[in-house]
């Protein structure tokens, strides 16, 4: 991904998009105080440059029966890169796995699952997560309530020294 310095207009295109994907580009041109033509060449370079990665919708998990959601801490047997990646491959696999990061520290993968319910959880943890190759403990918290929720990070619109 190339590096792209970001002025005062780029910052409130990319916090717009982020609040509201579908926005139209002549309401996100009006928010940034520029004409839509141009807007929609900065919202493509934005994309070219790899700042934008896709938009999407938010879907509410128990609206769809997912009534569970799971912080799954995992610690490997091996940390070689190879084993390492390949347990990546295999959690990408997984359907419910919806988010997965590789930690420093004492754990080495946290993993975001969601399931139906805690016995629908139970099997995924016995059959797939903890039957995995080079998988050697984890450790289950459930979540019992999400404060915030809140996609992307945060993206100053006011000016950032000299724009």
């Amino acid at each position: 991904m190339q590096r792209v310095k970001l002025d005062r207009v780029d910052r409130q295109i990319l916090a717009d998009l982020q609040a509201d994907g579908r926005i139209t580009n002549v309401d996100l041109a009006r928010h940034a105080g520029i004409s839509a033509p141009p807007c929609l060449r900065r919202v493509r370079a934005l994309e070219e440059a790899g700042i934008i990665h896709g938009y999407h919708a938010t879907i509410d998990p128990s609206a769809l029966g997912y009534n569970v959601t799971v912080f799954a801490q995992v610690a490997l047997n091996s940390h070689a890169e190879g084993d390492l990646k390949a347990f990546e491959d295999r959690v990408g696999a997984w359907a419910e796995v919806r988010e997965c990061y590789m930690l420093a520290g004492e754990t080495d993968f946290l993993l975001k699952v969601v399931a139906r319910d805690w016995e629908d959880y139970q099997k995924f943890l016995t059959t797939r997560l903890t039957s995995a190759p080079n998988v050697g403990h984890v450790t289950t918290s459930l979540a019992i309530r999400a404060a915030k929720q809140e996609p992307g990070v945060p993206i100053a619109t006011v000016p950032l020294g000299g724009d």
